[in-house]
């Protein structure tokens, strides 16, 4: 036996003598093979190992003395390791990539403030077949302090038994910080049984302004119902995240964290929130970043990330109840507000037979129809990654619509009579014993549609669900939100439905003249759809046909006589001006206009100025399409020290447009932009250049605007989504480069 163990020493002297002749790019020093951090949890030290892919150590060759005598060490829990034929030792054990180590002690006397740990270990390298002599390693580590004669928690007090006294929170919660390597520690929190954290009330950041932390990767904690906060998220047990760190210099460091935690006991008792910092020592680092392209850890929180914060962190009533009144806001957008002449299409087309219930039971099944097929679409939308809103929107689908709303239409001016087939209403009635149950699935099928064709924009709310979707895969909560934020935006459909069941006309030629009036809106509607893939001069002259034609509806070239009546008389002149304003959209049409809001901007007298005072003001856009694109324009906007923003625009996107005529024109948003490039990527056609630029940014759709500083990097907690009034959206611009500039001067300084 001594002979076998006298040869393998030599064996292991003659690799270790080997080894400096190896290059180092084909050896590991020993440090770098084998990695290991040591936490002190008040009553057991606890090593984590981090071993290269390279290499293994021997579980039965891991031994721990204290070498000072100052601990007396309980049994050691080591893992169980893989199974290793060694040519050397025979069957053994090992342990590859990360394993954990604990062991139990006690102090000897007074508990002193820190102890020596010898660790002894033998490990090997078996992508060059060698092994590394046997290793010693001293570690001075820091015991915690740990409060004396504080009565510990009694689980029977918990369960309902006498005693009712509570620890204090530093002996049930160990918040813990220790390094991996120089560009990532663990974050970890030792639970005591009987005891939970909340997920979302952990934080940590960096105190130095040398490094920046990133975001703990959490695991997925348990749902429970809190008496305080509602139905949370939370750990029952002990948790280890990983977490980046950015540096400014690749030196070691000691480096400062803030941690922020808060917990309960099941016993009903919840802690203040607390606060801790924790000092790590930082190796030195093999990779620096620069800073100031980090989100600031008191940077904006954009709003579709705060909602979606809202929807993972809170009460799914709450959830619920905020997007409803999220929802309820989008109701008066233009996406929204097509729905109405919709629902009172399908109201006046009942007849004079519609009272408040009726109507408002006809409202009822179309916001349902719509509400139920808008969080249906979301939810496969984020299942697939894709833009559902893209593909609703396509010439054909658009067009196919369109023709709907005609058909429509023309059932409004008596072409034909708008109810479904006898046979189909007579089965309906047969089951539900309503002889208007046809109408009913109507209205819902209406409003199905209404979901996917006309809401075409994206709101802050609408992204937040699908992040949550995307990212989580919590499809309950974000689905639930959804469907909450659908009934806000039908809510006043509600009100429309049960108002028109007392406003629309009982009987008589009034009735026909809502009809027919109602059969303009339709064909409104279908003009409306098809301009978002129609040339602007088509769209403008359909318009015009139709205004002038609602004027003479109206009445406008009908001679009055002495019996007409006032209300004749008012439609005669409504009529009138309809009729002169669809004569000018028309000449506006023919002669290029493509804005109903100006129709003379392009009509010249003579080869003259233009009939109004005002040019046509053209956006200072340059258009991206590839990822390369946008990166190439961002360096040359760097190169002049100018900053950036990425307008994501479609052709459907009736938000977009907006953007471009109300806020975009804006003299003081254009004041802000004054040192920026304006850079807009069209994403009607979707297809794999526009899907790979907006999975750069993680965008559902349009319209989202990015921002970049005079570095061409992101300016990130600033994303606009959705429309943004020029007067919210000046400041904003301001708060965003100012912000950049202010940070650019700190990291110089």
């Amino acid at each position: 036996m001594t002979i076998i163990r006298k040869a393998l020493f030599t064996l292991l002297l003659v690799c270790a003598a080997a080894v400096p002749a190896l290059a180092d790019d084909e050896l590991l020093r020993v440090e770098e093979a084998f990695q290991y951090v040591v936490a002190d949890t008040g009553d057991a030290l606890e090593i984590d190992w981090a071993i290269e892919d390279c290499c293994y150590l021997y579980r039965n060759k891991l031994t721990f003395e204290s070498a000072d005598g100052s601990l007396v060490f309980g049994d050691v829990q080591l893992p169980e390791g893989e199974h290793h034929e060694d040519e050397f030792f025979g069957a053994q054990q090992v342990y590859r990539d990360r394993f954990f180590v604990t062991i139990p002690y006690t102090a000897k006397g007074d508990r002193p403030q820190t102890a020596e740990l010898v660790i002894k270990s033998l490990g090997c390298n078996d992508d060059i077949g060698i092994c590394y002599p046997p290793q010693v390693w001293t570690e001075s580590v820091k015991l915690r302090k740990v409060a004396s004669g504080t009565p510990k928690l009694q689980l029977g007090a918990l369960a309902g038994g006498a005693s009712n006294e509570f620890p204090p929170v530093d002996e049930v919660f160990f918040p813990d910080i220790f390094a991996v390597d120089g560009n990532t520690v663990e974050v970890g929190i030792r639970i005591e049984p009987g005891f939970y954290i909340y997920k979302d009330k952990i934080s940590v950041r960096s105190l130095s302004p040398d490094a920046k932390a990133g975001q703990p990767d959490l695991p997925k904690g348990k749902m429970k119902t809190d008496e305080s906060f509602g139905e949370m998220e939370v750990y029952l047990e002990s948790i280890i995240a990983p977490m980046a760190i950015a540096r400014a210099t690749p030196e070691a460091m000691d480096l400062d964290f803030e941690f922020k935690y808060q917990g309960c006991a099941e016993g009903g008792l919840c802690y203040m929130p607390q606060t801790r910092v924790i000092s790590v020592s930082l190796p030195a680092a093999t990779t620096v970043s620069d800073l100031s392209s980090m989100p600031a850890d008191d940077a904006p929180i954009s709003e579709q990330a705060r909602l979606a914060g809202i929807i993972t962190g809170s009460s799914i009533w709450v959830a619920a109840g905020l997007f409803f009144l999220a929802g309820l806001g989008l109701a008066f957008t233009p996406c929204v507000l097509p729905m109405v002449p919709i629902l009172s299409g399908i109201i006046a087309g009942e007849g004079d037979d519609v009272t408040p219930m009726r109507g408002f039971t006809l409202a009822l099944s179309y916001v349902l129809g719509m509400a139920l097929v808008y969080t249906g679409a979301g939810i496969a939308a984020a299942a697939a990654g894709m833009q559902l809103q893209a593909t609703f929107n396509q010439p054909w689908v658009l067009a196919l619509f369109a023709g709907v709303f005609v058909i429509l239409a023309l059932g409004m001016f008596g072409a034909y009579e708008l109810q479904m087939p006898s046979s189909i209403q007579g089965k309906l009635a047969s089951v539900s014993g309503n002889q208007k149950s046809g109408t009913m699935v109507g209205a819902f099928v209406m409003g199905a549609l209404s979901a996917l064709i006309v809401t075409a924009c994206v709101a802050p709310a609408l992204i937040a669900a699908l992040t949550v979707m995307a990212q989580t895969g919590d499809m309950l909560r974000s689905g639930t939100a959804l469907f909450s934020m659908s009934l806000g935006m039908g809510a006043p459909l509600l009100l429309v439905g049960a108002a028109q069941g007392k406003l629309l006309p009982k009987a008589g030629p009034w009735m026909v003249a809502v009809r027919n009036a109602f059969g303009f809106m339709m064909l409104g509607l279908a003009i409306w759809m098809l301009s978002r893939v129609l040339p602007g001069t088509v769209t403008m002259l359909s318009w015009a046909l139709l205004i002038f034609m609602a004027g003479v509806f109206m009445g406008g070239l009908t001679t009055l006589t002495s019996e007409s009546g006032a209300a004749q008389k008012l439609g005669k002149g409504f009529g009138f001006l309809a009729i002169l304003y669809g004569l000018v959209l028309m000449l506006g049409g023919l002669t290029g206009g493509t804005n109903p809001l100006t129709p003379l901007a392009t009509v010249n007298l003579g080869g003259g100025r233009a009939m109004v005072a005002e040019e046509k003001h053209e956006l200072p856009f340059q258009r991206v399409k590839t990822v390369d694109d946008l990166d190439r324009e961002l360096a040359a906007a760097a190169s002049e020290g100018k900053s950036a923003f990425l307008d994501f625009y479609a052709d459907w996107c009736v938000s977009c447009k907006e953007m471009e005529a109300y806020t975009f024109t804006d003299s003081d948003v254009q004041a802000a932009l004054s040192n920026t490039v304006w850079l807009q990527a069209d994403v009607t056609a979707n297809d794999e250049a526009d899907q790979e630029l907006l999975n750069r940014f993680d965008v559902f759709g349009p319209p989202t605007i990015i921002f970049f500083d005079t570095e061409g990097r992101q300016r990130h907690g600033y994303e606009v989504v959705g429309y943004m009034k020029a007067e919210d959206f000046a400041p904003h611009l301001r708060k965003a480069f100012s912000t950049s500039a202010s940070l650019r001067t700190q990291v110089n300084q």
